[in-house]
């Protein structure tokens, strides 16, 4: 049962103990109950970006399809709940209203090939940095 309360048309959550673990633990708790409603209400969204030559995706039907340089292509299939939009092949968006679904579905995808150092190749995130690495310095002729 949720330590809830209605007061003033406003859903409070209430405060447990002042022990510090129940402290945190309903900081916690008010934390999901707000990610909660703003996923029912407006909705979450994780968008990546394929980086490499030949990186391409597509959606067919329930699963997300990924050609990231293996000799197979990787099949994915996606969550219910969830859903997956491709736009020019290299950009793909995952949106529902369960924030922690979406970012493991992002999460999973990424772990196919995780952005590499020296050339920037693989899945990242849109608004991830790739720190990039100089590479061999005293390459002789």
């Amino acid at each position: 049962m949720l330590p809830l309360a209605f007061i003033h048309g406003c859903w409070i959550v209430i405060l447990l103990s002042y022990y510090i673990v129940f402290y945190y633990l309903n900081y916690l708790l008010r934390t999901l109950t707000d990610n909660i409603v703003v996923g029912v209400s407006k909705g979450f969204e994780k968008k990546l970006q394929l980086i490499g030559t030949g990186y391409r995706a597509t959606v067919e039907g329930k699963d997300i399809v990924l050609n990231l340089g293996f000799s197979h292509p990787v099949r994915m299939e996606i969550p219910p709940g969830l859903q997956v939009k491709v736009e020019e092949n290299t950009r793909i968006t995952v949106s529902g209203y369960d924030k922690s679904a979406i970012g493991q579905f992002a999460a999973s995808i990424r772990k196919w090939r995780p952005p590499e150092p020296y050339k920037g190749k693989g899945v990242k995130y849109a608004d991830e940095i790739v720190r990039r690495k100089e590479g061999k310095a005293g390459k002789k002729k």
